[in-house]
């Protein structure tokens, strides 16, 4: 896309536009007249930067083993406690954590070499990895005595790894400006969506097989060993200290993030509908109870699901050529998250179906499951991963190219706790409607009040909606 306040250029053979059409660089080779339109995601970043290139590879596949073990985590506490609840306080108690870590992560990349921030708390996260693969052997070697591990410190682990990894987000999506220029930051934002349609579809199907076959101890250490990539990727940084005057961490720097979100609406909408769409409509923490005695299929029917989401959501990246092209980023984020919203209701409504005995007899073996109700949750879900992907590109080049540098740490800070939190909070929803109601209740009527709630906080605030990538204003 153009960068604010840029002309077109004559080129190289004289031709200009017509008069008043801005041209993207992209549409332009070699000074000729614009050419068709991308489709497929644009490679150029991991070509222009080797090292957004071996962070993004690092970053890839060691996220294949933190989804991995998301996944087996909800498995161990649910066969530890057949609780729906007991999977969802797993990101209930991590919330508060995750919002401390958040913003003091944010101000710690605007404080410090961002490269040595990552290093530091990637360690810990992957000693928090170490530490399930011994609570989960240990609760295996239980089981053959008869008896059971406790359960909280795997909400202490999984906590401590939450933590570290919100700080590695909001520092990683710090550092993409730095590695890469103004026009390419849109495209890269694609590439790590692909990124995460991969580790969510590898991740969790990974899980569901290795659970079912080999054990949970072994899935868990699996995710250690991939966990070294990570570091792989962030060694082949350079050295990425603050630019201009550094900001201390402390009260005094956070109330600087706070004063400068004050000003910029457009950023504190992208945050308030990411809320909205997470808070309601996150399935996932239901998905152990649903592969058990609704839809069937056990722990690959939770892997299935999962993963279908992650389908849609590396479909969508791979079809980002055009997101280049798209400036009204308000508009495709408010209609992406409505789009979410209805896909949501549909797994709902599937759910609804077969608990009112319209599937048939369903049982924990994959070869007791419902399989039209497994391809109709499977696409509502790959509808999901679609809808949020495209909202994820607009959201996140809006961040990163309308906040000044020794903002973006900060407002990093406060996305990667809204991104993080807000899944936490819709576990929450999702673990207590389902057990007051129904398990269908907190897909359907969440992703019903996802489509009325975005309808009415973008028309109450305009700016949003005519926010224009050509000239970005927080």
């Amino acid at each position: 896309m153009t960068s604010s306040g840029s002309e077109p250029t004559t080129g190289a053979h004289g031709i200009l536009p017509p008069a008043g059409v801005e041209v993207d660089p992209a549409d332009v080779p070699d000074g000729h007249a614009p050419a068709k339109r991308r489709r497929l995601v644009d490679l150029t970043p991991l070509r222009a930067s080797p090292a957004f290139a071996r962070l993004w590879v690092g970053s890839t596949i060691s996220g294949i083993g933190a989804q991995m073990t998301i996944v087996a985590v909800g498995l161990q506490l649910y066969d530890m406690t057949a609780s729906t609840m007991a999977v969802a306080l797993v990101g209930g108690i991590a919330l508060l954590p995750m919002i401390v870590a958040g913003l003091w992560g944010g101000m710690l990349a605007d404080a410090f070499d961002r490269r040595r921030v990552l290093l530091v708390s990637s360690t810990v996260g992957w000693a928090s990895v170490l530490g399930l693969v011994a609570l989960s052997a240990w609760d295996a070697a239980l089981v053959a005595e008869g008896e059971r591990a406790l359960v909280w410190p795997f909400y202490v682990l999984t906590t401590l790894n939450a933590v570290a990894s919100t700080i590695s987000g909001a520092t990683r999506s710090a550092v993409t400006p730095r590695i890469l220029p103004a026009h390419l930051i849109s495209r890269a934002t694609a590439l790590g969506g692909i990124a995460i349609g991969i580790m969510l579809t590898t991740g969790p199907a990974l899980a569901g097989v290795l659970v079912a076959t080999v054990g949970l101890p072994i899935t868990f250490a699996i995710d250690a060993v991939l966990f070294t990539a990570g570091f792989l990727g962030i060694l082949g940084l350079p050295k990425l200290p603050p630019l201009g005057e550094v900001a201390k961490p402390g009260l005094e720097s956070l109330r600087d993030g706070m004063r400068f979100l004050r000003h910029a609406p457009n950023i504190r909408m992208s945050f308030a509908v990411d809320i909205i769409a997470m808070s309601l409509g996150r399935p996932f923490a239901l998905l152990p109870a649903v592969g058990a005695v609704v839809i069937g299929g056990g722990p690959v029917t939770v892997g299935v699901l999962t993963a279908a989401a992650a389908v849609g959501t590396l479909l969508a990246s791979l079809f980002s050529g055009p997101v280049a092209h798209v400036h009204r980023h308000g508009v495709a984020v408010a209609r992406s998250i409505m789009v979410y919203g209805g896909c949501s209701a549909l797994f709902g409504a599937v759910l609804l179906g077969m608990q009112l005995g319209l599937g048939g007899e369903v049982g924990a073996s994959f070869d007791e499951v419902s399989w039209p109700a497994l391809a109709l949750g499977a696409l509502a879900l790959a509808g999901m991963g679609a809808s949020d992907e495209i909202s994820a590109i607009f959201r996140s080049t809006m961040l990163l190219t309308a906040a000044p540098d020794d903002m973006r740490g900060r407002t990093q800070g406060i996305f990667t706790v809204v991104v993080a939190g807000g899944p936490r909070i819709g576990d929450l929803y999702a673990g207590a409607a389902a057990s007051l109601v129904a398990l269908w209740c907190p897909p359907l009527v969440g992703g019903l009040l996802i489509v009325a709630l975005i309808a009415v906080v973008t028309r109450a605030q305009r700016t949003f909606l005519a926010y224009d990538a050509r000239t970005p204003t927080p």
